[in-house]
């Protein structure tokens, strides 16, 4: 099985996860169904986030990733309906045109390794 999640700046150096901020946790969001993933992608253009790309990983790979950045995965099953919240936070964690920093290149490694060994499977 796989899951999509939805990704900024997608195979760059500077690549980000969109997560949903709960209370003071990041948390981020695997959707089952890839129109799911796409619609949420859409209306988070809508709202003026940057261009986004949604890409399958497996579920385990995405759970071990939020494990070393800190955060939650949630998965959003084919009955759920999702939107984005009406409010954004005012500064994101990432920044699309800044360079990686040491705990961004962190997570940008991990995404990369992670990426890698998707690749080998197919």
């Amino acid at each position: 099985m796989q899951v999509y999640v939805i990704l900024f700046n997608a195979r760059t150096e500077n690549e980000g996860i969109h997560t949903l901020r709960v209370e003071q946790q990041n948390v981020v969001l695997m959707f089952e169904a890839e129109d799911d993933a796409l619609r949420f992608a859409g209306l988070l253009e809508a709202q003026d986030f940057p261009p986004t790309a949604v890409e399958a990983f497996d579920p385990e790979e995405i759970e071990e990733f939020c494990e070393g950045a800190g955060y939650e995965a949630v998965t959003i099953t084919g009955d759920m309906l999702m939107l984005p919240p009406e409010a954004t936070v005012e500064q994101m964690d990432w920044n699309p045109d800044a360079p990686p920093e040491n705990a961004a290149q962190s997570a940008q490694d991990e995404m990369d390794r992670i990426r890698q060994q998707l690749e080998k499977l197919l």
